[in-house]
């Protein structure tokens, strides 16, 4: 099995993550509701156990938390995929939600690289009460602590919800396909990733 578990504790945030990139149960609980409403998407659609528990200055705003949890994802894949024998590597999904299309590509390279193509609709900058820009903030976090490429781009939305929902489904689905085993070698010429 395929498992990590990673805790990070700070003056803003305490977060313990438990992943399981084979399968299993979610939960999540970061004291941000629309958050664990994502981060159950990734879970779902990513077929993993996720499992977070968070706490953090949420009276001051999100961004801690959001961000923290990011950071204990990216070193809890790091941690659970090892040496990386035997994994796709590389994943795609395009993914509609409603009038929104989402499309992630991921690289389990070694090299953290985000190219984020996300254009939020609500001139305020909120989906409900969550800052959207957000978003970028957890994937840039995720992908600089799992040390990988992630290209997220949203060609088409209108509700900002939706194009959330949309991201959030297709790194899922592209994360699933990337960890998945068929091999048994590392797949690069390098015989690292």
């Amino acid at each position: 099995m395929r498992t990590a578990r990673q805790s990070r504790k700070t003056n803003e945030t305490d977060i313990t993550v438990e992943l399981n990139l084979d399968g299993g149960d979610y939960s999540n609980a970061t004291g941000v509701g629309f958050f664990d409403h994502m981060l159950d998407h990734i879970a779902r659609h990513g077929r993993i156990g996720l499992n977070i528990t968070a706490q953090g200055d949420t009276h001051i705003d999100d961004h801690h938390t959001v961000e923290d949890v990011g950071i204990v994802i990216g070193e809890t894949l790091v941690e659970a995929l090892g040496d990386k024998r035997g994994i796709e590597r590389y994943g795609f999904a395009s993914v509609p939600m409603d009038e929104s299309l989402a499309r992630v590509t991921i690289d389990l390279s070694g090299r953290p690289a985000l190219v984020f193509n996300v254009n939020f609709t609500n001139p305020e900058g909120k989906i409900g009460t969550f800052d959207a820009q957000l978003v970028r903030e957890f994937f840039n976090a995720v992908v600089n602590h799992g040390r990988f490429n992630c290209h997220i781009e949203v060609p088409v939305g209108e509700n900002d919800h939706h194009i959330a929902e949309a991201i959030f489904k297709a790194f899922g689905r592209a994360l699933r396909q990337a960890i998945a085993i068929t091999g048994d070698d590392v797949p690069s010429t390098k015989g690292v990733l």
